[in-house]
C-alpha cells in the first residue's frame, strides 16, 4: 500500500513530531520561521519545510510584515482530527468513571477499617 502524502490532510501532517511542536509553539501566538528554527534547535530551511507542509493542510497561515513572513496558527484545520477523536471521548468518559467509582470505594473501605493497632 503506497504511503499518502504528508500534505493530503492534517492527519499526515501532524504524525511528524516536530509539526505538532510547532503547533504548540504557534498556541502562543504568530511567530517567524527564525524564530520557531530556533526554538527547535533546527535549521531555517527545515522549520520552513515544515511551515510549508502544516500551510500546505490548513493548520497554519502566513502574513508578510516587512522582511519577515510571520506564521500563526489556523486552529479551524485541526477539527477532522478532533471530529476523529471525539469518538473516542464516550471510551474516556467511560473509563474515568470507572477510575473514579474505584477511587470512591477505595475510600469507603479506609474509613470502614479499623487504626492500626487496633484488634477489635
Amino acid at each position: 500500500m503506497a504511503r499518502a502524502a504528508t500534505t493530503s490532510d492534517a492527519f499526515n501532517a501532524i504524525a511528524e513530531p516536530q509539526r505538532r511542536e510547532i503547533l504548540v509553539l504557534l498556541r502562543g501566538g504568530e511567530r517567524p520561521v527564525t524564530e520557531l528554527a530556533r526554538d527547535l534547535g533546527m535549521s531555517q530551511p527545515q522549520a520552513s519545510k515544515h511551515l510549508r507542509v502544516l500551510r500546505e493542510v490548513g493548520l497554519v497561515r502566513v502574513r508578510g510584515a516587512g522582511k519577515q513572513r510571520l506564521y500563526d496558527l489556523d486552529a479551524h484545520g485541526l477539527r477532522p482530527v478532533h471530529e476523529w477523536l471525539g469518538g473516542f471521548e464516550r471510551f474516556w468518559s467511560g473509563s474515568f468513571d470507572r477510575l473514579d467509582e474505584y477511587v470512591q470505594d477505595l475510600k469507603q473501605e479506609r474509613r470502614e477499617e479499623p487504626p492500626d493497632g487496633d484488634d477489635q
